[in-house]
């Protein structure tokens, strides 16, 4: 029986196909740089989860009881 292929993934950086595979380190990605791409896109704010705006913070304390 042949051994069976690894699936292949996209890098969510750049797009090459991949092994999705223990052996690499940087899974999902495709190397360090594309990790660091990711990351300076999230830190950045320009890649974010949808989801409802937070309430404004009061910067007023809370009363005493």
């Amino acid at each position: 029986m042949p051994a069976s292929k690894p699936l292949q993934v996209a890098c969510p950086s750049c797009g090459k196909k991949i092994p999705w595979s223990t052996e690499n380190r940087w899974r999902p990605f495709c190397s360090e740089r594309c990790r660091m791409i990711d990351l300076g896109e999230w830190l950045s704010e320009n890649m974010r989860i949808a989801g409802d705006a937070a309430a404004p913070e009061d910067d007023e304390e809370p009363p005493e009881r």
